[in-house]
């Protein structure tokens, strides 16, 4: 415990802890409004059910993941971390303010995108925010860090959904007050990135494959040759799919 907050009072790991905490709550709170304003019908261009839209969202935010994770990687041990971390957060507040104009407009279509580029977003930023942790914490600080990491992404999503929901229940079909949530928590997410320590370049060397099918086969062959490695990553795997199906 006294580990957990000396690291959460220390210059090295609390903007970065902030930086993924407001990333993964304005996801949420952002899903979840999309989500809601679908079920309410608040918006136009609902030809489609509202399950299959619901679903459809669910798959566009997952999507990225999928296709960008393995690039992702080599990009974050090819450039120094703080920077692209910040340049995220910038990408965070204008695809944000595409989000906003979708809620303002009633447009399902920029909207839907929006939360595509919110999925691409976190894609990219996922790599970055693990390769980090070793670099900015004592191996002793490791497990506390990691901890620190997870209690916080888990607790950003449970308050992004309440706040989501809140807004938008408490809005009464006001779609301007969820488009400043959103905005104002992107833009609290890049005020804490910007105190982000500088990291070194790990490998500079490498060369981007930018066909995203080709790495994603290529590490999940790499990670195979590793049971114990690709035994976590199907644990950790299964834990997201049962938690993604239930909500």
């Amino acid at each position: 415990m006294k580990n957990s907050e000396h690291l959460l009072a220390t210059r090295r790991f609390l903007p970065m802890f902030l930086t993924q905490f407001f990333g993964a709550l304005n996801d949420n709170v952002y899903k979840q409004a999309l989500l809601l304003v679908i079920t309410y019908g608040w918006i136009q261009q609902q030809a489609a059910e509202i399950s299959t839209l619901n679903n459809l969202a669910a798959l566009l935010f997952i999507l990225p993941y999928f296709i960008f994770s393995a690039t992702a990687g080599q990009l974050a041990d090819k450039y120094e971390r703080s920077q692209l971390v910040r340049l995220l957060k910038i990408a965070e507040i204008l695809i944000m303010l595409i989000g906003a104009a979708g809620f303002l407009l009633g447009n399902l279509w920029l909207l839907l995108l929006a939360l595509f580029l919110m999925g691409t977003h976190s894609t990219f930023f996922g790599p970055i925010k693990y390769a980090i942790l070793p670099e900015i914490l004592k191996p002793d600080e490791l497990m506390s860090g990691n901890a620190l990491f997870q209690s916080g992404t888990s607790m950003a999503i449970l308050i992004g959904m309440i706040l989501g929901g809140a807004v938008i229940s408490a809005s009464q079909g006001n779609l301007l007050w969820i488009s400043i949530a959103v905005l104002v928590i992107a833009c609290l997410g890049y005020l804490s990135s910007r105190c982000i320590l500088k990291q070194e370049v790990t490998s500079p060397q490498i060369q981007i494959d930018w066909n995203f099918f080709r790495t994603s086969l290529q590490t999940l062959k790499y990670a195979k040759s590793l049971p114990v490695i690709f035994l976590i990553l199907l644990g950790n795997s299964w834990y997201w799919f049962y938690g993604a199906t239930y909500l």
